[in-house]
């Protein structure tokens, strides 16, 4: 979704792709737990809090994220460097993982 219709929307569009028997709390659980995999060599992890997620490094540094459309943005940031989860070795370990 490009960002002038991103403005326009309420969430991310992948809040559109729930399990009809999911409830929200735990579709941002499932959600959280799939991106920590992606996240876990940048030394990140990812919690649901609320209607949003908590963004954490290994050395305390938090952030609060909105939704998956700043979810790598943030990280970047958190890490001062390019955070990419299409990296081959990311890829590689998701596979790995079964995820």
């Amino acid at each position: 979704m490009c960002g002038l219709c991103g403005s326009f929307a309420h969430g991310h569009w992948s809040d559109g792709v729930a399990s009809a028997s999911a409830t929200p709390a735990a579709e941002r659980a499932r959600r959280a737990s799939v991106a920590n995999a992606a996240l876990a060599p940048y030394g990140l992890a990812l919690k649901p809090w609320g209607t949003r997620y908590v963004l954490a490094s290994r050395t305390g540094r938090q952030s609060v994220v909105d939704g998956f459309g700043n979810l790598w943005p943030a990280a970047e940031r958190m890490l001062g460097r390019a955070c990419d989860p299409l990296d081959e070795a990311v890829i590689a370990r998701l596979e790995r993982s079964g995820r």
